[in-house]
């Protein structure tokens, strides 16, 4: 298999992103996003997590690497306490809201100068740098696809909640759709996975690999 550009697959999930938001229909913008968010709540903090932040992580070096792959950092919640988690939890929702009332009334606006600010950042970024993320010390081709998952996963999201398409490029829902499949695996689930897939039997009600 020939491995995908990560940097191609960020840009393009970029991108589709900021054009997504920018066909939100006006009169969704307040109703449901996703569990207790609104879909400026979800816009917002896919914004912050996907696109905000990569200039800040890109710009702080790790003296070493801690976590070796992009599956690495998604496990990672499940290694600390339950109450550190639901605090992680919590303070992201706060962040959301927080954001989603800075985005104003053309939200693609905003976004947009979000991605341009990461695509450059990530121009400037050597692939076997080490930067701080919120899992610990990561190479740049590790950490970047976790966040075009974010990007691809939480678009789908807010596709769903406006009533519009989404059109990820094919080689971005690949690269997501790889990376779930290889934190199954590492969480135990991959046989479950693997037989929902080929159709042998169904996930259980409520599963995720997060």
């Amino acid at each position: 298999m020939v491995a995908m550009d990560y940097r191609r697959t960020f840009r393009a999930a970029a991108v589709t992103f900021v054009d997504l938001v920018a066909r939100i229909p006006g009169d969704r913008w307040d109703g449901p996003g996703l569990g207790e968010w609104t879909l400026r709540d979800l816009v917002a903090h896919t914004a912050g997590s996907a696109l905000r932040q990569v200039p800040d992580v890109l710009a702080t070096p790790a003296e070493s690497v801690t976590v070796a792959s992009p599956e690495g950092y998604w496990t990672f919640a499940r290694t600390v306490a339950p109450e550190v988690y639901a605090a992680a939890v919590a303070a992201s929702t706060d962040l959301a809201r927080t954001a989603a009332h800075e985005l104003g009334d053309d939200p693609a606006a905003p976004i947009g100068e979000l991605a341009g600010r990461a695509t450059q950042a990530l121009a400037a970024a050597g692939d076997d740098d080490v930067v701080s993320t919120p899992a610990g010390g990561m190479r740049v081709r590790d950490w970047l696809p976790t966040r075009t998952f974010e990007l691809v996963v939480h678009g789908l999201d807010v596709a769903a909640a406006a009533g519009v398409e989404a059109a990820f490029p094919p080689d971005a829902v690949t690269e997501a759709t790889v990376l779930a499949a290889r934190v199954a695996a590492a969480v135990g689930d991959g046989p479950s996975v693997l037989f929902a897939l080929t159709g042998r039997a169904p996930l259980p009600k409520g599963f995720s690999v997060l």
